[in-house]
C-alpha cells in the first residue's frame, strides 16, 4: 500500500483502533489484522511494531489512572515481575512461529475478546480486593506470553482473567495499563535478539494510538455503554471469524 489514499485509509483504521482501547480498552486486539491486511506489513513485523509501540500507550494510559488514583501498585509490581519474563520468552515463541499460526492465535483472541465484551456488560460484584503474590506473578507470566506472541498488547488477556477471579473492574482495567509497558520493554528486547522492529513504524503507531485512545475515553462518556459494547463485539466477532475463514481457505 504505497498511494496517498491507501495511507490515508490505514491511519484512520488504526485510530479507529486506538478509539476502541479508549473507549472498551480491547482495541489493540485489531492492530495486527488492519497492519497486515490493509497496509500489507509482514505478520511477524507488525506484531513486533505493535509491542513496541504499546510502550508509549502504556505509559499514558498509567499516568492518567495515576491521577485518579485507580492504581494498585502492590499488585502490579507483581505482575509485572511474572510479564517480563513472559513477555521475553512470548517474543521468542514469536520468532518461530509460522505466519499462520500467529494468524489463528489472534483470531481467537478477537473472538474471544467480542464474546468477554457481551459477557463483561453483565454487573459484576467484586468479591476480592488483591491477590497472592505468587497467583499475581503467575497470572502475569501468562499474560507477557499471550500479548508478546499475539501484540496485543496486555489487557485483552489480563482483563478477563482478574474479572473472573472477582477483582474491581476499575482496578483490573489501572493493571491493564500498567503491565503493557513491562510487557512492552521486554517484548521488544526480546524481538530485538530473534526478530526484527519497524521503530518508525512503532512510533507513527504510538502517536496514532494516543490520539485515539484519548477520543475513545472522551467518547465513552457521552455514548451509552451498552451500545457501545454490543457494537465493539460485533465488530471483533465479526473480524475474528473472517480471519478463521480465510485461514480455512486458504489451508
Amino acid at each position: 500500500m504505497t498511494s496517498a489514499l491507501g495511507i490515508f485509509g490505514l491511519a484512520l483504521a488504526v485510530l479507529f483502533a486506538g478509539v476502541l482501547i479508549g473507549a472498551t480498552g480491547i482495541g489493540g486486539v485489531l492492530l495486527v489484522p488492519i497492519l497486515a491486511y490493509l497496509g500489507d506489513i509482514p505478520v511477524h513485523l507488525a506484531v513486533t511494531s505493535c509491542n513496541f509501540s504499546y510502550l508509549f500507550t502504556g505509559l499514558v494510559g498509567a499516568a492518567f489512572y495515576a491521577r485518579k488514583g485507580s492504581i494498585s501498585w502492590g499488585m502490579g509490581l507483581w505482575l509485572g515481575l511474572g510479564a517480563m519474563p513472559g513477555a521475553y520468552f512470548g517474543a521468542y515463541t514469536l520468532s518461530i512461529l509460522s505466519t499462520s499460526a500467529i494468524e489463528a492465535i489472534i483470531a481467537v483472541l478477537i473472538v474471544f475478546s467480542g464474546i468477554h465484551a457481551i459477557v463483561r456488560g453483565q454487573n459484576h460484584k467484586p468479591a476480592r480486593e488483591t491477590l497472592a503474590p505468587a497467583v499475581l506473578a503467575g497470572i502475569g507470566v501468562v499474560v507477557g506470553i499471550g500479548s508478546a506472541v499475539s501484540g496485543t498488547g496486555g489487557p485483552l488477556v489480563l482483563v478477563p482473567i482478574l474479572v473472573w477471579l472477582e477483582l474491581p473492574v476499575l482496578v483490573v482495567i489501572g493493571l491493564g495499563q500498567i503491565v503493557m509497558v513491562p510487557i512492552a520493554l521486554l517484548a521488544t528486547a526480546g524481538n530485538l535478539v530473534h526478530g526484527r522492529i519497524d521503530f518508525v513504524l512503532g512510533g507513527v503507531l504510538a502517536a496514532i494510538l494516543m490520539v485515539g485512545a484519548y477520543a475513545g475515553a472522551e467518547m465513552s462518556h457521552r455514548l451509552p455503554a451498552d451500545l457501545l459494547k454490543r457494537a465493539v463485539a460485533a465488530i471483533l466477532i465479526g473480524v475474528g471469524a473472517l480471519i478463521l475463514v480465510r485461514l480455512g481457505f486458504a489451508a
